[in-house]
């Protein structure tokens, strides 16, 4: 039988899942409230009394009771600083203002100081699957697996798509354990007001988004990619002369990027003057950032630059990326960053940013990709890309 995530639990994932859980109720919260976001970050299998012993063994410089049965961060109760782990150790590459980690990313986040990330920009591996050493070896070596290998059309190999239709009821469990535990992590790291825009596909985005929801994030809407790709549209497999006016799925001619927000501090001008977060950077003064963005598939001359299997072309990045912060200024994050195409686009339209990447494969190609994607195409015509 197959192992679950909770089956799977290291040591200190309950600590960190009470943490986690505590640090989306700023004004504390009752046991079973902890019990209910341990689980949902966890697994049912995990024991109250084992979120019960932890709350009772904690030192109060880190959990404080405040109420018979009711438990707050120290930190959030204005008492000393929570301890979090650095994250120095954890290999670094810098490029302009542009730095990656190689980490896991929830490893990363637990480590992240408090208030630190204004907006978020990322394209998951929402199937987890395709991801796994397995399918990565099976990707690499041309054989496919969960990865569709599609044949060569026009005289150009089209780049392979995740197959997400084989995913079994338990993965999608298990893809919702583990982004109710990834946004249970982000959100402290968030200022009010910050955005999170999530690239995600028609099949599971309600997963993802019900996960993000979950650990206190706004939902703002979607932003559409409006792009046609070679998924879906084909005929039924092994009868495609019996079925020929057949499509099994609609071709996929756009693309679904959530869109969610960390709750304000007070107005949205409130929020902007403390944070410079609330909002989307507008295009040009007459013009609103809009929720669907044009875009062409990426190109064959920056794919020789970066080859990840899911990479996003600059045109549209940098669109996107330039948008998420409103006045211009903070840090930007890509936690689960490839080969580096969002923070070669925040480079480029001079922002601060941050990747994580835990494959040492694609990190080392991000480190080589970043400097090449942002300076990928006529620079001279920078403000006229940015034109949504």
């Amino acid at each position: 039988m197959r192992q679950t995530m909770s089956e799977r639990r290291q040591p200190g994932e309950v600590r960190d899942a009470v943490l986690a859980t505590l640090r989306t109720h700023p004004g504390g919260a009752a046991v079973h409230e902890i019990v209910r976001g341990v689980r949902r970050l966890l697994g049912e299998s995990v024991a109250a009394s084992s979120v019960r012993s932890y709350l009772r063994l904690s030192t109060p410089e880190q959990i404080r009771r405040v109420d018979r049965g009711r438990y707050q961060l120290a930190a959030l109760a204005g008492g000393v600083e929570e301890t979090r782990p650095p994250y120095d150790p954890f290999p670094t590459i810098t490029y302009a203002d542009a730095t990656i980690f190689r980490a896991d990313c929830l490893d990363w986040l637990r480590a992240r100081p408090p208030e630190s990330i204004h907006a978020v920009v990322t394209d998951p591996p929402y199937g987890l699957v395709e991801y796994s050493s397995k399918e990565q070896s099976k990707l690499r070596s041309g054989k496919g697996g969960i990865w569709r290998i599609p044949p060569s059309f026009d005289g150009v190999q089209r780049s392979p798509l995740p197959r997400f239709t084989v995913l079994s009821p338990t993965d999608r469990e298990e893809l919702a354990e583990f982004f109710a535990q990834w946004a249970a992590l982000l959100m402290p790291t968030l200022v009010p007001g910050a955005n999170v825009v999530v690239a995600t596909n028609p099949l599971l985005s309600y997963i993802v988004a019900s996960a993000l929801a979950q650990a206190g994030l706004e939902r703002r809407g979607e932003i559409v990619r409006l792009v046609t790709t070679m998924r879906g549209g084909d005929r039924p497999k092994g009868a495609h002369e019996e079925f020929a006016g057949v499509s099994v799925m609609p071709r996929a001619m756009w693309e679904p990027w959530l869109v969610f927000r960390k709750p304000l501090e007070g107005r949205v001008q409130d929020n902007l003057r403390k944070w410079q977060t609330g909002g989307f950077r507008r295009p040009s003064q007459n013009k609103p950032f809009g929720d669907v963005i044009q875009s062409a598939p990426t190109r064959k001359e920056e794919r020789a630059l970066a080859p990840h299997p899911s990479l996003k072309p600059q045109e549209f990045l940098r669109k996107l990326v330039r948008g998420v912060l409103p006045l211009g200024e903070g840090v930007v994050l890509d936690p689960f960053c490839g080969a580096g195409s969002t923070l070669a686009a925040a480079t480029f339209v001079g922002y601060t940013c941050i990747g994580v990447e835990k494959d040492e494969r694609y990190f080392d190609m991000a480190v080589q990709a970043v400097p090449r994607l942002a300076a990928y195409g006529d620079v001279e015509a920078r403000n006229y890309s940015l034109n949504v």
